[in-house]
């Protein structure tokens, strides 16, 4: 299956549940990938000491899962991205849509 994930908040617990979801998706076979937009670039910048997205977004580009990050967004941010938040375009995120078997967004 190719799963598509889409974030656009930055709410540590939120966003920590969906990684949670993509790195078990990960582990069972799937293509994962993450396109960020709107806050949900931000998502380098979550620091919270239950959730730790940081680390849950690290093992899910280590297991080969692929993050996209709204260049747009970013740009509006004055931020040039970084691995987690990588500078991606609409179509981009047209493509994650179009091509996945499932889309989650939160």
């Amino acid at each position: 299956m190719k799963l598509g994930l889409v974030i656009t908040q930055t709410d540590p617990e939120t966003v920590f549940n969906g990684l949670r979801l993509a790195l078990y998706s990960l582990e069972q076979g799937d293509q994962v990938k993450i396109f960020l937009s709107g806050r949900g670039v931000e998502i380098d910048q979550i620091e919270d000491e239950r959730f730790n997205v940081k680390a849950l977004a690290q093992q899910l580009l280590d297991g080969g899962a692929e993050f996209l990050a709204c260049g747009t967004c970013l740009q509006i941010r004055n931020s040039e991205g970084s691995e987690i938040c990588p500078l991606s375009t609409l179509k981009d995120h047209y493509e994650l849509v179009r091509d996945s078997d499932r889309l989650v967004t939160i």
